[in-house]
């Protein structure tokens, strides 16, 4: 799926309407604007009257990679979960580049909407609470030594 290139839309300051989700922003028009609750900026960009995307290893930077091992396992979650980035153009890419949403030597990039990045994050936030309950579990069960 081609998407075309557009502005790059950044966080709004504080001060500014939001609405509930792991993400806050104004109803939808374009430019919109992104703001998550500890005031980060992702860069993400606006695709006709569809929904905004947002670069997903940027996201994976800020508020994924303490949660899981990897993006290849958050590849194998969005499999699981039904969702298909789709892949930047060379447009995109330099753009987002030049915003430092990735690194300087990256020539290829991935966009999720914000609801399958929800979606995403509370698969990931749920699978970690079931890890730290297991380990917890096991810890309390263990005999103590003296």
């Amino acid at each position: 799926m081609a998407v075309s290139a557009t502005h790059p839309v950044l966080s709004p300051d504080p001060g500014e309407p939001s609405s509930g989700g792991i993400f806050h922003s104004d109803p939808f028009y374009t430019p919109t604007t992104t703001r998550v609750p500890s005031c980060v900026k992702i860069a993400s960009f606006s695709v006709g009257g569809q929904d905004e995307l947002i670069c997903l290893p940027q996201v994976f930077d800020l508020f994924l990679k303490h949660l899981v091992g990897g993006l290849h396992t958050v590849y194998t979650k969005l499999k699981r979960l039904d969702i298909c980035p789709v892949v930047c153009t060379v447009e995109q890419v330099r753009v987002l580049r030049g915003l430092g949403a990735i690194q300087p030597g990256v020539n290829r990039c991935k966009l999720i909407s914000r609801r399958d990045f929800e979606a995403l994050y509370n698969d990931c936030t749920d699978a970690r609470l079931v890890q730290l309950r297991k380990k917890h579990f096991v810890n309390v069960m263990q005999p103590c030594v003296t």
